[in-house]
């Protein structure tokens, strides 16, 4: 590309603009005489200096854009690529376009008329909307083939169990965490939308913490749902993925996304599994709609378990 100050055109101005102040300059010995100047003749010459500096221009623009155009363009990378070059291991899911929306909930307050066919057990509410509940007698979270098994006792003993999904179990501390499901969703960490049992070295339920949201509407306009493969490629881009990792699933929920007093508004919410070279199992999220890395508190969580 050539420079500015090699051009002709430069000079040609330049050279233009001096003979202007050079003949006013001789003719009339200062700015005060310019009445007199011959204002047709200097038009004239105006009209030539900005038409060549208009030429001058068009030429500078028309070289910058051939540079441009003659810039090489480096061609994006394919998740694959990316997925290959980052030596994490994920098989792409089928995905179908969709429209999704933002989601309020109020939090629920339990009374004495909702628990009074719930038997064996006794309760404390705290603030109404925190149930704790003490078992009277043994329950086993444990199958006959010797493995955890909480679905009778979500069905028997526990206020709507059928609406929370196990998340995790915790063998060390004799617990296991559930979240809350609605419209067939999870929604991850909400300390609103959770519920803990613990057991004792007997393997034998002690007593449970419950919380829970109720009246879920649909609101805001409709919004382009991200797909699967876009939420692990955001993830891979970012760095949050490890080298060696393995994708294990990719499963859709909401997040909270507004906390009020009463009332919370969640996020369409895609939770991706990933397992690590060592085994470890990590939890990332990832808003489905605006493309945003979600990073929960733990300690809110830990406050909900004590």
């Amino acid at each position: 590309m050539m420079k500015v100050e090699d051009c002709s055109f430069c000079n040609l101005v330049g050279i233009t603009l001096s003979k202007i102040t050079g003949s006013a300059s001789r003719q009339h010995g200062s700015l005060g005489e310019v009445n007199s100047l011959d204002w047709n003749k200097t038009k004239t010459i105006f009209i030539i200096v900005f038409s060549v500096m208009n030429i001058f221009l068009y030429w500078l623009y028309l070289d910058r854009q051939m540079g441009v155009d003659n810039m090489q363009v480096i061609p994006k990378i394919s998740l694959e690529d990316t997925l290959k070059l980052e030596e994490v291991t994920y098989n792409p899911i089928p995905f179908m376009k969709k429209e999704v929306s933002y989601l309020s909930a109020h939090i629920a307050t339990f009374s004495e008329e909702d628990l009074k066919n719930l038997s064996n057990q006794s309760f404390v509410l705290i603030e109404n909307s925190r149930l704790l509940s003490h078992m009277k007698k043994q329950v086993s979270v444990k199958d006959e083939k010797d493995e955890f098994d909480f679905d009778d006792f979500l069905v028997r003993y526990v206020l709507k169990g059928s609406s929370y999904e196990l998340w995790e179990i915790d063998e060390e501390n004799q617990r296991a965490t559930f979240f809350q499901r609605v419209k067939n969703e999870t929604i991850f960490h909400s300390p609103n939308a959770m519920l803990v049992i613990h057991w004792d070295d007997d393997e034998a339920v002690t007593h449970y913490e419950q919380s829970m949201l109720d009246d879920f509407v649909s609101f805001n306009h409709k919004k382009d749902l991200m797909s699967q493969d876009d939420a692990v490629g955001s993830l891979v881009t970012r760095g949050y993925l490890k080298q060696g990792s393995t994708v294990m699933q990719v499963k859709s929920g909401y997040s909270t996304l507004v906390q009020l007093t009463e009332t919370q508004v969640f996020a369409p919410t895609w939770n991706i599994q990933v397992k690590l070279r060592d085994g470890t199992i990590e939890n990332y999220f990832i808003n489905a709609i605006e493309g945003k890395v979600i990073e929960f508190q733990s300690n809110m969580l830990e406050e909900q378990t004590e």
